[in-house]
């Protein structure tokens, strides 16, 4: 199964940006972006790809671990960026830090379970609206739209482990699902302290 290690915005939260990407849609050119779907937005950790099924308990340990050790903590939705040409996203704002170690401790309990991972790269905490399906879309528009999004604050409670189920019938528009297949609350002390291990 396809899975990732993410934090997942509250739907009071996902609610403020919902109404934002909507406006996001009158634009031009929004028609050429395939959007993600509200249900499965979330910050991802640690992507993880292809686990087989005999990982899942020692990944499983490894995570509530990590969530153990890791304090909950503030963040907010804000602004907007692009990768390349390829990605449309939210950024986020807040507890960063903290939010980065949780990232490296997920990616730690992975390898640690025996899950090849990639290269590590420092983590960029964003949430991805929208991908380009291959057409070269202008995406100033859309980032001067996000520019002045505030989201609220809340507090980040959960390190959760999500399923992704992949479109079978590779209809147009058909997007993955996401399934959160387990979450941990964070119960750490608040002093961030401990590195990464998983």
């Amino acid at each position: 199964m396809r899975l990732f290690a993410a934090v997942l915005p509250p739907a009071a939260r996902a609610a403020e940006l919902g109404a934002v990407v909507d406006a996001l849609h009158a634009l031009p050119g929004a028609g050429a972006l395939r959007w993600t779907s509200r249900p499965g937005w979330h910050l991802t950790l640690a992507f993880m790809g292809e686990v087989d099924d005999a990982v899942l308990p020692d990944l499983r340990a490894r995570l509530a671990r990590a969530a153990r050790r890791t304090p909950p903590f503030a963040l907010r939705l804000h602004g907007g960026g692009h990768f390349g040409h390829r990605a449309l996203w939210t950024g986020v704002a807040g507890d960063l830090d903290v939010l980065r170690l949780l990232a490296e401790r997920a990616d730690a309990a992975a390898r640690r379970a025996g899950i090849p991972m990639e290269e590590h790269r420092r983590y960029q905490a964003h949430l991805t609206l929208a991908r380009v399906r291959g057409e070269d879309v202008p995406l100033a528009p859309f980032l001067d739209a996000l520019a002045g999004f505030e989201g609220t604050r809340w507090e980040a409670g959960e390190l959760a482990l999500v399923r992704s189920n992949l479109p079978a019938g590779g209809a147009r528009g058909e997007r993955p699902r996401y399934e959160t297949l387990e979450a941990w609350p964070l119960e750490g002390r608040g002093d961030g302290a401990g590195g990464a291990t998983g």
